[in-house]
């Protein structure tokens, strides 16, 4: 069984101790996010789960706790963009992520973490030059860290639109003019450049546009080969498999601009207020995803 962590929340940076605690007790229940009465109980048995992913971008708070992760195979992907508070308002500094990616690299191997650089959008401060720029400083920063990058262009679902109005999706000629330089650059600095859900159009200029968290990419993580159950339904244009999310959306503390998870900033603080830890400032009333 293959366990997710991060496509609805940021489970390592605000639940750290929750998750540890779930881990101790060997199961989680999730109530299915689309019908509220069904809940999943998912085993968390080392000997049951093959693959535990992880998606975050501050994975600080869970490396004091990783002991709890040892009988486990695990996968990560770090998100580390170029974006100020302005859009990113509670994300750390992005030195600071660098430094606890690298960590965490020197901890699970450098073939076990990949860094997510996305969503990519363009505003009056963010054109394609200050990603090019902010890019080529972050793969110098992680060269050796990690094989691969993954790209994706924002897309403008409607909480997005909500909640980012002044934010400008990225037209076909400046993808293709990223993603050249994007894929040139990763080269350089030993790593695969991955988009994410955006079809074939980088495939020319090198990129692997087979997907971000495909069956071989999980069973690389594995160790093993893997029996998978029928493929679930994805959005257009994603290759990944889907995996059992432990998370649950509209808790995310980040509060990124961007983000499809959360639906409104007064929806995540009155999920999360009620809920109190003893583990530090960052997650207070943050501990129940």
């Amino acid at each position: 069984m293959i366990i997710q962590t991060g496509q609805r929340t940021d489970i390592p940076a605000f639940y750290s101790e929750w998750l540890v605690n779930r881990l101790k007790e060997g199961f989680d229940m999730v109530r299915n996010p689309f019908d509220p009465g069904s809940v999943t109980k998912y085993s968390l048995d080392p000997s049951v789960v093959d693959v535990m992913g992880f998606c975050t971008k501050d994975p600080s708070p869970l490396l004091q706790k990783m002991d709890a992760l040892r009988s486990y195979k695990t996968y990560w992907h770090v998100t580390i963009t170029p974006y100020g508070r302005d859009i990113e308002p509670n994300v750390p500094g992005k030195d600071e992520v660098i430094r606890s990616f690298r960590t965490l690299s020197d901890m699970v191997g450098p073939e076990r973490i990949a860094w997510r650089y996305d969503p990519i959008l363009l505003n009056d401060t963010y054109d394609a030059g200050t990603h090019i720029r902010e890019f080529t400083r972050m793969a110098e920063a992680l060269e050796g860290y990690t094989r691969v990058c993954i790209i994706s262009f924002l897309d403008m679902y409607d909480k997005v639109r909500e909640n980012f109005p002044e934010a400008r999706t990225v037209p076909r000629e400046v993808r293709i003019e990223l993603g050249k330089a994007m894929t040139e650059t990763a080269g350089e600095k030993g790593m695969i450049l991955r988009p994410c859900a955006e079809g074939n159009e980088l495939a020319p200029y090198g990129a692997d546009c087979r997907g971000c968290m495909t069956k071989e990419i999980w069973q690389q993580a594995a160790g093993t080969k893997l029996r998978f159950p029928a493929r679930k339904n994805m959005r257009e244009g994603c290759h990944c498999f889907l995996s059992g999310d432990i998370g649950q959306y509209d808790t995310c503390g980040h509060m990124c601009r961007y983000c499809y998870a959360n639906a409104s900033r007064e929806r995540v603080l009155r999920n999360i207020s009620g809920f109190t830890a003893p583990c530090g400032t960052r997650q207070a009333k943050r501990q129940d995803p």
